[in-house]
């Protein structure tokens, strides 16, 4: 809700020297800082805020069966809708419910299990009022997210959390801006204190963010990007030299994997090996890959996560890995390439 302005001797932000409309001047650097500096010190004295109510409302939260519905209007609604998001991305289901749209059916989604948080900087948004009564006869607990403890909203909630500003960082103190940002870090300060309690790990922001980078990351696993088969290029390890050259270049991977009759791997042929092997060997026709080759290289296995394969190929400095099972044997290879395709990198 927007707040009024302050009167002059409270606080009231001192009048700034009109710019010619349309201009741009020095000026809205030092209007930038400021704005900044006054948002930064209303999170700041969040601070001292977070006491036995926001113990409260955590127990409050992790007791109940149900869902978190965050509920606002105007700008306080967009940030209700950032704070379910947080939430409901860290463990906590939740979901946003328009207060207009709740008094015309949707508070049939709120269940007597649930709990549903209120966010409002006057405390008197009457959208939201207008459901509290009904939001209480559902069997839900409130929780209130305003600037007054002493608003309608606050006095009617099980739980008060004072998200209140000293000044809107607007120069006519009036427009949402230290109050809404304050808002959104109180939110993220109870999603992130509910995450801790239900012990909500990488692993399980990553099942709920499959499609984004993190997701990829930690649910992608070596099986799932490594070349097999005809795919990874492989000789014997009693094959020539001119052999081991020959399929290099089918691979196309810059290496193959040297093999005894068993498919257990002896070695890796690569193209660093073969520029090696041009100031080693005199006679080409008769060389042959297992005096050339690297033995016992860097593997791993397919049940790795991919990204493993990325943190070892940069710790060890390589382009190419081979992937073997419990007996050594061959059963797969990737590379730096494949890595980045499967956007793990």
């Amino acid at each position: 809700m927007i707040s009024a302005a302050s009167a002059p001797g409270q606080g009231a932000p001192a009048a700034q020297p009109a710019s010619p409309r349309g201009a741009v001047t020095p000026a809205a650097l030092e209007l930038a800082r400021r704005v900044l500096a006054i948002e930064a010190d209303a999170v700041r004295a969040l601070i001292a805020r977070i006491d036995d109510n926001f113990l409260a409302a955590v127990s409050l939260i992790l007791e109940r069966r149900g869902r978190v519905v965050v509920s606002g209007i105007g700008k306080s609604g967009h940030i209700a809708r950032k704070v379910a998001s947080t939430l409901a991305s860290t463990g906590t289901p939740a979901y946003f419910v328009h207060p207009a749209e709740a008094s015309h059916g949707d508070l049939g989604m709120v269940q007597a299990e649930d709990v549903f948080i209120g966010i409002s900087h006057s405390g008197e948004s009457e959208e939201l009022l207008a459901i509290v009564p009904l939001i209480k006869r559902q069997g839900a607990k409130l929780i209130a997210l305003t600037g007054s403890a002493r608003s309608t909203l606050a006095r009617e909630a099980d739980v008060h959390l004072d998200a209140g500003v000293a000044q809107e960082a607007c120069p006519l103190n009036l427009a949402p801006t230290a109050s809404t940002t304050a808002a959104l870090a109180l939110g993220d300060a109870l999603a992130v204190a509910l995450l801790d309690a239900r012990g909500f790990s990488a692993d399980d922001f990553a099942r709920s963010h499959p499609g984004g980078a993190l997701g990829r990351r930690l649910l992608t696993h070596v099986a799932d990007v490594m070349r097999r088969g005809a795919d990874v290029p492989r000789v014997r390890d009693s094959a020539s030299l001119r052999q081991a050259v020959l399929e290099m270049s089918r691979g196309r991977m810059g290496m193959t994997a040297v093999v005894d009759t068993d498919e257990r791997l002896c070695g890796i042929f690569t193209d660093g090996d073969l520029r090696r092997a041009l100031d080693r060997v005199s006679d080409f026709g008769s060389a042959m890959v297992s005096d050339l080759m690297t033995a016992a290289p860097r593997t791993i296995r397919q049940e790795a996560l991919a990204v493993e394969a990325v943190q070892l190929m940069e710790r060890h400095k390589i382009n190419q890995l081979l992937v073997v099972d419990e007996r050594q044997r061959v059963i797969g290879a990737l590379n730096m390439h494949d890595l980045f395709r499967a956007k793990v990198i």
